[in-house]
């Protein structure tokens, strides 16, 4: 006999906010799986309000709502039974992220959990990368936002070491990210990697998974770290309408792609992996995981 239950999550990012509805198939004797229903992707950069001037914008706070509203009601339509809403780094730091997330609850009836970046790296890493994971090797997650980048170290499949930095792409955008930050970054992935050899990298996030799309390779095949660095220096060479109109890239998606890029290669060159691969998860992939065998 098969269930279905449906979950969803929404990820409130730095860069956008997305709903994801899944549907949970369990049969006995089998594990479960979960198969995506529908994913809405709303650009909302609140990363451009919180990190320059340390609040959320009242023009901001009302797209919000209304996209909060628009989730509401796409989760009733879908029977959803449980969703979790987690906000990032943008709403950790705005000074009004905690009254934001009141006047939601209150406008949207979405009750929002602001969670820190050691939190948000484990949730991503709660994402099924069992497929892309033997048991014999050492990889390292990356997971590049709009706020920060999240990199989790994994060993016999078991995660040996987790940290956040708060280097991400709309914050590289607006030049707040100083050498310091790059330097412990590169200290951090050198000490941990050191003691394994043939480091090979497991990307997520929304400019990745945009660049492994235009590799048009099958979803088990690794992106090459001369395929990356050759993409970077086609898209610093193009302007950003050129981006849109040529590549097809969203707007919120053609000026953060090439900062995204630059921290896969950086983290790339400092691990000495020379692959790259790209399965389709992130963070609420990882939140409805999480919900389903009760970690969160």
């Amino acid at each position: 006999m098969i269930t279905i239950k449906k979950y969803a999550a929404i990820d409130i990012g730095s860069n956008a906010m997305r709903l994801l509805v899944t549907n949970i198939v369990e049969q006995e004797g089998c594990a479960p799986q979960f198969n995506k229903s529908s994913l809405v992707r709303v650009p909302i950069r609140l990363g451009q309000d919180a990190f320059t001037v340390g609040e959320i914008s009242l023009e901001n706070i009302d797209r919000m709502v209304d996209a909060m509203k628009a989730f509401k009601l796409l989760m009733k339509v879908h029977k959803v039974e449980q969703y979790r809403a987690c906000a990032t780094s943008a709403m950790r730091e705005a000074y009004n992220g905690k009254e934001v997330a009141e006047i939601i609850k209150k406008k949207a009836d979405i009750k929002i959990d602001i969670i820190d970046g050691k939190k948000e790296a484990a949730i991503i890493a709660a994402s099924d990368l069992k497929q892309f994971i033997t048991s014999d090797k050492a990889y390292l997650y990356v997971d590049v936002g709009g706020g920060s980048t999240e990199f989790s170290l994994f060993f016999e499949g078991k995660i040996i070491a987790a940290k956040s930095f708060k280097n991400g792409t709309v914050r590289l955008l607006n030049e707040m990210v100083n050498d310091i930050v790059w330097q412990e970054m590169e200290k951090w992935i050198k000490a941990n990697v050191e003691p394994f050899e043939n480091i090979t990298l497991i990307g997520s996030g929304g400019n990745i998974n945009k660049l492994f799309k235009l590799s048009e390779k099958n979803q088990d095949k690794p992106l090459s770290y001369m395929y990356v660095q050759s993409q970077y220096q086609k898209l610093n060479s193009m302007t950003y309408e050129q981006r849109i109109a040529d590549l097809g890239l969203n707007p919120d998606r053609a000026d953060v792609i090439i900062p995204a890029t630059r921290i896969y290669l950086n983290a790339m060159k400092w691990s000495g992996a020379r692959n790259i691969y790209v399965p389709k998860i992130g963070l609420s992939d990882g939140i409805v995981k999480a919900m389903y065998y009760g970690k969160i």
